[in-house]
């Protein structure tokens, strides 16, 4: 039956995302059961496509990745595929209508790292995280409306604010991989080889206009929504103020975390300040 083959299909795009971010997992289980699934098929389809272009260093990744777009353009054009993963996501695609160009968008972001390296301009850095962090929460954003357009677009510059500030987090905790591993580095204006004070402070202050936006539209979130998206604003939030008390040659050296006793209680605090209506 099908919708054997459906069940299947979320439940790999569940196990994706609980195998690749424990936190992203954590925040998806706060969400109602009603939007979770969809929301477990977004992250597994976008996830699958971030791997390819990062870590299949012994295959032809851009041949992975025609591949891969080819057969995600057939699952929403046929409403099915025999990739689980994209079966998942073009279920949850046509539910809430998602605009193709969401997914043209962040499909091009993707590309970018087959080839590219170094942003060099403000412009190429905001095309690329609009495309890597900002049409995602635009595509969980449609989620959490359950497909509302005038929700959607009352929300849409926060939602995208908050992505934002989640990639670019990312970058900064990522840093060492990025540049030693991958050659990349997505910070214009910064000479990563010579990271210093002037040039993180100057990178977190951006990130906390990022996040006082997000902020402002976690607020207005349905109940369905509100909780797990507020966890996951807290824990990158976390994650800013222990990179912003790192020294830059630590951040250069070592991948930042946030340990797991620590991610828990961020979820407690959380629930409470949810459960008193303080959120």
């Amino acid at each position: 039956m099908k919708a054997t083959f459906d069940q299947v299909s979320y439940q790999c795009s569940k196990m994706v995302t609980e195998s690749y971010s424990t936190s992203f997992a954590l925040a998806t289980r706060m969400l109602a059961t009603s939007i979770r699934s969809d929301i477990y098929n977004i992250y597994g389809f976008v996830r699958f496509a971030d791997e390819i272009v990062d870590t299949f260093h012994d295959y032809d990744k851009e041949v992975l990745f025609d591949r891969f777009e080819a057969s995600l353009k057939e699952a929403l054009e046929d409403k099915i595929s025999l990739n689980p993963i994209l079966n998942a996501f073009q279920h949850t695609y046509h539910k809430y209508d998602i605009s193709y160009d969401l997914v043209a968008a962040f499909l091009n972001s993707m590309r970018m790292d087959l080839h590219k390296t170094i942003y060099r301009t403000e412009q190429e850095f905001r095309d690329y995280v609009y495309g890597s962090a900002d049409v995602v929460g635009l595509m969980c954003l449609k989620v959490f409306v359950k497909g509302d357009e005038k929700k959607y677009d009352a929300l849409k510059e926060s939602a995208m604010a908050l992505g934002s500030a989640f990639q670019k987090v990312n970058f900064l905790r990522d840093l060492k991989a990025d540049f030693e591993d991958l050659n990349r580095s997505y910070f214009p204006n910064t000479d990563l080889t010579k990271l210093d004070e002037i040039s993180k402070t100057r990178i977190v202050n951006e990130i906390k206009a990022d996040f006082a936006l997000g902020y402002s539209g976690i607020l207005k979130l349905p109940n369905d929504a509100k909780f797990g998206v507020y966890t996951a604003y807290k824990y990158y939030h976390k994650l800013l103020r222990k990179l912003q008390n790192t020294p830059p040659l630590e951040i250069k050296s070592a991948r930042i975390r946030v340990p797991d006793y620590q991610k828990f209680g961020v979820l407690a605090r959380s629930y409470v300040k949810f459960k008193l209506r303080l959120v």
